[in-house]
């Protein structure tokens, strides 16, 4: 699969994803503004603070809904020459972002009624009329949350999952509306106030998780156990892989990276080792559903025990010394092709002569053991092979 066709199809699958998540997005934004300006209204009207508190939480639910929108517009753009990774980040950021604004929220709503609780003649009572609507409110937003979390699984979308929690957030602070207000109908004035901390504590409790989780993220934390089992389950599945190792997995919006070492048979050529580490990139982004991108890295030998090949000199240096060697040696005019094998720490030299060339077996047998000879007082040439074609 040449590359232009991956990116676009990596390009088309962005797109789908954004089309689904703006659509999920825009629904909940509708009936956050819905119950927002509901409940703050009936709550000044009704009397009721916790209704109020809850109010101004779905209100910021609409406005976290609008980050989302811009998160997954702008994080699902496809790789650019300034960002060659892709636009994941903007997810994360967005999330943390969305995090901080949640906790901001809340210290307001529970200030507000510490307030209230300090100076008893502030304490409001709410009636039928912001029960009602508390009531319709702890439907909707599960509602929403269940409607979220489906496409946030779907997509595989840690800002979607992070939006639906917050709609479920709204769904339980209505939850601890309606007991404050319950409480507050029953003549304890102050449980309306209580329920407004309630709702309080736990929408920084969320916000404090999510920001938690995408700063994780932002200093590349792994992916999840199951998901890097998945990886590496994929790649021992391919023949010619004989092991792996340096196994790295991070996560970058709702996209998963990964880079291995593998190692292969020494003696192979590089358009196998090629071919083995395109299929293994394949078979890993189509059996593991976040991963958009793998770089493999091809071994001749465990380079995590060491490196013992590492000091050796490359082809033109070593090309010198055989050329030196041979200086003597007529057949080496004839040589068509050198072939070097840098393992253990020497090198391997195979060398390719033509067979029209040579008049019977015992002088092939005589001019591979000459080349051999003149570079045998030289230790770090481990070997030379002479193939005939």
């Amino acid at each position: 699969m040449s590359h232009s066709h991956h990116d676009h199809g990596i390009a088309d699958v962005q797109e789908g994803r954004y089309e689904e998540a703006r659509k999920v997005t825009l629904v909940g934004s509708a009936v956050d503004l819905l119950l927002g300006v509901a409940k703050i209204f009936v709550g000044v009207i009704g009397d009721s603070q916790a209704l109020i508190a809850d109010g101004i939480h779905s209100l910021s639910d609409l406005v976290t809904d609008g980050m989302v929108l811009f998160a997954v517009k702008h994080g699902s753009r496809a790789a650019d020459d300034k960002h060659p990774y892709g636009h994941g980040r903007i997810e994360t950021l967005t999330t943390i972002v969305l995090g901080v604004t949640l906790i901001v929220v809340a210290l307001g709503i529970g200030w507000d009624a510490v307030l209230r609780m300090l100076h008893p003649e502030l304490l409001m009572h709410p009636g039928w009329l912001a029960l009602a609507v508390a009531t319709v409110s702890i439907f909707a937003k599960e509602a929403i949350y269940h409607y979220t979390l489906r496409a946030a699984e779907k997509l595989g979308s840690n800002l979607l999952r992070a939006n639906a929690w917050h709609s479920r957030s709204d769904a339980i602070s209505s939850v601890i509306v309606v007991a404050g207000v319950l409480g507050s109908m029953g003549g304890l004035d102050y449980l309306d106030a209580v329920a407004a901390i309630g709702v309080a504590l736990m929408v920084a409790k969320i916000g404090g998780e999510l920001a938690w989780h995408s700063a994780q993220e932002l200093i590349d934390s792994a992916m999840e156990p199951e998901q890097v089992a998945q990886v590496r389950a994929a790649i021992e599945s391919i023949h010619g892989v004989k092991s792996l190792h340096l196994l790295r997995t991070r996560r970058m919006g709702s996209n998963g990276l990964v880079d291995v070492h593998l190692q292969v048979s020494p003696r192979l050529s590089v358009s196998e080792g090629h071919r083995i580490s395109d299929r293994v990139r394949a078979e890993i982004m189509q059996q593991v559903s976040p991963i958009t991108d793998v770089m493999v890295h091809i071994d001749a030998e465990d380079d995590e025990r060491g490196t013992p090949s590492s000091n050796l000199p490359l082809r033109d240096d070593v090309q010198g010394w055989l050329d030196l060697a041979w200086t003597n040696e007529p057949a080496a005019q004839l040589i068509e092709d050198t072939v070097l094998h840098y393992l253990d720490g020497k090198i391997y030299v195979e060398v390719l002569l033509p067979l029209e060339k040579i008049h019977d077996l015992g002088e092939a047998r005589a001019i591979a053991q000459r080349l051999s000879q003149a570079i045998a007082s030289d230790d770090r040439i481990a070997d030379v092979q002479v193939r005939f074609r």
